[in-house]
């Protein structure tokens, strides 16, 4: 039996938002936000002696004793991972976190590896939605995923121009 494949066309908007760099604009405006947002965040925690200092993983150690002992939402695989592999190690969450927030921030505030920086950001805004804190992380992973969506042309007006066609992602013109 032959096997048949079927092409379903993409729809135009979504063509024009994550395929046409005529939507860049509206990526720019977004991932300045969203960069600004993890650049401040990570800038707190990287000054911070709870976090990279003296006292690095207090401020890890806090937030996951809270989150296990205080929100009992918080059940199976997630409290087990927070009780058995974060908290031992505090001190080095603390410092991925911290240090991982100002580079998301950077990545997308200059548009180097978008998709990638946005990807991380979102995988620390459901780590976390999962530890129970809110706060604007819904928010903020929703932008991280559209912009992970919209790769090829979120970082068009940064340095992604430049660097994704240097790495074997090259854009290619499309005339019309």
């Amino acid at each position: 039996m032959a096997r048949t494949t079927i092409n379903v066309p993409e729809n135009p908007v979504s063509h024009f938002l994550f395929n046409d760099t005529r939507s860049a604009w509206i990526w720019l405006i977004i991932r300045l936000y969203l960069g600004w947002k993890w650049l401040e965040a990570g800038w707190h925690k990287v000054t911070s002696d709870a976090w990279v200092g003296a006292n690095a993983g207090a401020a890890v150690e806090g937030f996951v004793r809270k989150a296990v002992e205080e929100d009992r939402a918080i059940t199976g695989w997630y409290a087990s991972f927070l009780e058995n592999v974060a908290l031992p190690n505090a001190k080095v969450f603390g410092y991925m976190v911290a240090f991982g927030e100002v580079l998301v921030g950077l990545g997308l505030i200059l548009g180097l590896l978008t998709g990638i920086a946005a990807f991380f950001g979102s995988f620390m805004n459901v780590s976390f939605l999962f530890a129970g804190t809110l706060s604007t992380n819904p928010l903020l992973f929703i932008l991280a995923t559209w912009i992970v969506l919209a790769w090829k042309v979120a970082g068009w007006y940064g340095l992604d121009r430049w660097a994704l066609p240097l790495l074997g992602t090259p854009w290619g013109r499309v005339s019309r």
